[in-house]
């Protein structure tokens, strides 16, 4: 649904003739879909051609919810994911403390959502539920 692109976790791509690196800044740096994006990044640029590849992994700058592009957010929406926002002081400001979000439900549009559960299918995701379709949604958090 999503691409590493959109996601923000492909971080740049260097060409030098027939070579080619890939730079992957994973979501966090125990990921365990780290092996097989690689993977993925490495089987594609040889399909398209390159026969020297490498991928490499990039920890510094870490990644963050903010790297998630527009068309991302969009994917995620659409795919019943609530995307995550930005924080109250902008893009890439991490704000600690209790904050409450308007989060809108990817299923109907509302903002009258709760919070179920902190914990979701995975470690970047949080629990919701719309209190006006009466859907759960997935909502990824902000890092």
């Amino acid at each position: 649904m999503l691409t590493l692109a959109d996601l923000g976790v492909l971080a740049e791509v260097e060409q030098d003739g027939g070579a080619v690196t890939a730079w992957l800044t994973p979501t966090y740096s125990g990921c365990p879909a780290v092996a097989e994006m690689a993977a993925d990044v490495d089987a594609r640029l040889r399909a398209a051609g390159y026969s020297e590849v490498r991928v490499r992994l990039r920890l510094d700058p870490p990644w963050s919810t903010d790297l998630i592009t527009e068309a991302g957010r969009r994917k995620l929406a659409e795919a019943g994911i609530a995307p995550p926002q930005h924080g109250p002081a902008g893009p890439g400001v991490l704000q600690l403390g209790p904050i409450r979000r308007v989060v809108h439900c990817p299923q109907c549009g509302s903002a009258d959502t709760e919070e179920l559960s902190r914990f979701g299918s995975t470690a970047c995701k949080a629990l919701w539920r719309c209190r006006s379709c009466r859907e759960p949604f997935d909502r990824i958090k902000e890092i």
